[in-house]
């Protein structure tokens, strides 16, 4: 495709069509969705006529290009599917047929994909009424590259087939992530199955009771100690500088010391745990509940245990039967963990470090490699699209 390649307006290629069908209470209706930045068309719900004040709605066809008319403008562009065929849409969703003469369904799927595509629907939607709702002859003065025919499937098929290898790129790299993580689980079980002359306790035979954090606002002003809250803590780690602050006039209570072990007591992440090092002066939320070791075990070995499946086992089982997942102090005082003697605890100890270090540094590259692959796609089409491809 040459440089040159013509530019149309999509009224040429493009004409609205309205397949109405009456809206009746009792009946079914697929209805559809359509995703930000061009992820497509999707079926959203089946609904009963009674659940919708519309009187009519207009069915969707394979090889229609339809619109978000709120949220064209960040990228609410699609040619329907197959999956989507037969799905109802309202007056939010215009739909236009294709001259299919002119143009390859393929070929505007992939442009509704690219940023460019994007920017000129938000151009055209900036200062509309009705929170900037783009209207549909609007939309259609959008200007598209257009070459002929042979040359747009010549153009789809290298797109499709680079589009290939990157979804294979990160296929690989998903079963890589989840190979570490289950040889990760794998070692820490292994190390953590009890062997002669260990022993088997609690967590409140060796622990300070568990202790709740304190409630409180958090605040962006220093008004009082840093609050570490849940969400503080990120991948195993708290950047103290973003971490709020709180007013606690009594702060002794909660103050974190080196050595704390905190655990998420509520919510998606019950039963993560966090082991504090180097921090400033700090309180730790309600959400959170610390534990302080006694004797018998270094904390550096209890933290492991606390992310080993034997530990995540015991978790789950407190779960059950709970429409919220949550782990209160008692439960967590329960857990039984096994102690192996301290020189031994060092070893494994040392053995995990080390193995967490090379899952840490394949990590590391994975997000590296992640960015290159997501800005990949983006380039080529760019590329496509300006006939150097």
């Amino acid at each position: 495709m040459k440089n040159d390649c013509p530019e149309v307006p999509l009224a040429e290629i493009a004409k609205p069509i309205s397949r109405t069908v009456a809206v009746i209470p009792g009946q079914d209706y697929r209805t559809i969705g359509v995703k930000w930045w061009g992820e497509g068309a999707y079926e959203r719900e089946t609904i009963d006529g009674s659940r919708t004040a519309a009187k009519t709605l207009s069915l969707v066809r394979q090889g229609d290009l339809i619109i978000n008319k709120i949220w064209v403008r960040h990228g609410s562009t699609a040619i329907a599917g197959a999956d989507v065929d037969g799905c109802a849409a309202s007056g939010e969703f215009p739909t236009f047929t294709l001259n299919k003469s002119r143009v390859a369904p393929r070929w505007l799927h992939w442009q509704t994909k690219t940023r460019g595509f994007w920017a000129k629907c938000d151009a055209l939607s900036q200062g509309t009424s009705g929170k900037n709702r783009i209207k549909p002859e609007l939309f259609l003065t959008i200007r598209v590259p257009l070459p002929p025919l042979a040359e747009q499937r010549r153009v789809v098929a290298r797109i499709e087939e680079l589009a290939a290898q990157i979804h294979e790129a990160r296929t690989l790299r998903h079963q890589a992530a989840e190979e570490a993580e289950a040889l990760t689980a794998s070692a820490s079980a292994k190390w953590f199955e009890p062997k002669p002359g260990w022993q088997v306790k609690q967590v409140g035979d060796f622990c300070e009771s568990p202790q709740y954090g304190y409630t409180e606002s958090a605040s962006q002003e220093a008004v009082g100690p840093r609050f570490l809250r849940i969400t503080d803590i990120q991948d195993g780690r708290v950047n103290w500088d973003s971490v709020p602050y709180c007013r606690c006039p009594e702060p002794d209570k909660y103050l974190l010391k080196p050595n704390d072990l905190v655990f998420a007591r509520t919510g998606a992440t019950t039963g993560k745990s966090f082991v504090i090092r180097d921090c400033p002066e700090a309180v730790f939320a309600s959400y959170l509940i610390r534990l302080r070791v006694r004797d018998t075990i270094s904390v550096d070995y209890l933290y492991r245990y606390f992310q080993s499946p034997s530990y995540w086992v015991q978790i789950a089982d407190e779960k059950k039967g709970t429409g919220q997942p949550n782990l209160n102090g008692s439960k967590l005082a329960k857990i039984k963990v096994p102690i192996a003697p301290l020189v031994e605890q060092r070893r494994i100890v040392a053995e995990l470090d080390a193995l967490q270090a090379e899952v840490d540094a394949l990590e590391r590259l994975q997000a590296e490699t992640a960015a290159e692959l997501d800005a990949l796609l983006p380039a080529i089409l760019d590329r496509a699209f300006k006939g150097e491809l």
